[in-house]
């Protein structure tokens, strides 16, 4: 058991919100992007990515967005619809707009970065008014994360979203996804991550995000505690801090601390882990499950993603994941390092 109390009746277990977007993974992988010749679609996007996840570990799931209307939001629909998702809540934006790319580098397995283009994304103009009370009011949960939040009128909808779910009870929770090139400042960062944070209950973030919430803070002490703490004092039940290859902690309101557990990976390419451990942590929230379970099942999620070469094609199945937790607890995993 957890502490959150998921409402019943629901004909959708989890719905998330804003970006959607297009992955071009570099298939020449240990080289520069400038020596990189073709890449690999897949969809991708935080929010996108965690909805596929959860669909492939069997929770019944929707997507609030908007996607541009040629091949690239095409292309995305007819994925999510491939996977089960429900795109009731998607909506075509008006010509002009496009899909985000991002390109994807892999020099090594501990040197990834990503290449963004984001002007006129379409998902950025999500409106106020497309986001549905009715929809948010029949989930269980609601993801948002914190591109969304980056750009008016998308963060009007997020505001909008958190008002609809707090009325009905469905259970709010953040995935920080903080990508400086889609904000105006670190205080405009901190102000709006601020605002959304105190509304809900579940947060999850690195340690760096967190830092960056606290950026306008004087004399602040950067400790795991005091960042989750001062959620507490508003509707935070949970916040999870995410410190890469050394695990996560959560901490709850009640005040436990607990430390997730860590499993070996082939890695490939570090992005994609972030988005794969939510999954699997909210899926074992949504089940009931003790929070130190939920960690641990997201924890073998994001091991399985960075040891392939997409993110959202690589999001496991349950299957999938108690197998991996059961080949690292038997002493069979093969390291090819």
């Amino acid at each position: 058991m957890n502490n959150l109390s998921f409402p019943a009746g629901r004909a959708l277990d989890f719905i998330a919100l804003g970006r959607a977007c297009v992955d071009l993974n570099a298939n020449e992988i240990h080289r520069p992007m400038e020596d990189t010749v073709t890449f690999t679609k897949y969809v991708g996007g935080s929010p996108a990515n965690i909805a596929i996840g959860m669909a492939r570990l069997g929770m019944c799931t929707g997507f609030v967005g908007r996607v541009s209307d040629d091949q690239m939001g095409r292309f995305i629909v007819r994925y999510f619809e491939r996977n089960g998702i429900d795109t009731s809540g998607m909506i075509t934006d008006r010509p002009g707009s496009v899909t985000g790319l991002a390109f994807t580098e892999i020099k090594s397995k501990d040197d990834c970065s990503i290449l963004m283009y984001r002007d006129h994304a379409a998902d950025l103009n999500l409106e106020p008014r497309d986001v549905e009370e009715s929809y948010i009011a029949n989930a269980k949960a609601l993801l948002i994360s914190g591109t969304a939040l980056a750009k008016s009128p998308s963060r009007e909808a997020v505001f909008v979203a958190l008002q609809y779910a707090r009325k009905h009870g469905t259970v709010v929770l953040f995935d920080l996804d903080y990508r400086p090139y889609t904000w105006a400042s670190s205080e405009e960062t901190a102000v709006y991550y601020n605002l959304a944070a105190a509304q809900c209950d579940v947060i999850i973030g690195t340690r760096e995000e967190f830092d960056q919430m606290e950026s306008f803070e004087r004399h602040t002490v950067k400790d795991d505690g005091y960042t989750a703490g001062k959620w507490f004092d508003h509707h935070a039940r949970i916040v999870v801090i995410k410190h890469g290859k050394d695990g996560s902690f959560a901490f709850t309101k009640e005040g436990e601390r607990i430390e997730g557990t860590t499993f070996p990976a082939n890695v490939v390419k570090t992005f994609g882990a972030g988005d794969s451990y939510a999954a699997g942590f909210i899926h074992g929230l949504i089940q009931g499950w003790d929070i130190a379970r939920s960690m641990e099942y997201g924890a073998a999620g994001a091991s399985i993603v960075i040891s392939n070469h997409s993110c959202s094609d690589a999001m496991p199945t349950l299957a999938q994941v108690e197998d991996y937790i059961a080949l690292c607890r038997s002493g069979r995993f093969v390291s090819q390092s």
